[in-house]
């Protein structure tokens, strides 16, 4: 599982936008995108630089990534 830290994601629409990017390159992904913590967790077969490049495709910054 791959987290992200997303500081300019501040509402649902915000959220639903990530999710929508992420599953339409890997219809399969689990993608929890929790508000409280700006933080956005991704269980894909995609790499982790693709899912953060999906990410700001969809016009969001992405401050740190981890994998866990």
């Amino acid at each position: 599982m791959s987290n992200f830290t997303v500081p300019d994601m501040s509402c649902g629409h915000c959220t639903a936008a990530i999710e929508k990017t992420i599953k339409a390159i890997d219809p399969s992904a689990t993608v929890v995108c929790v508000l409280a913590t700006k933080s956005v967790s991704v269980e894909s077969n995609l790499s982790e630089p693709a899912v953060s490049e999906a990410i700001r495709s969809a016009g969001f910054t992405v401050s740190s990534l981890s994998e866990t």
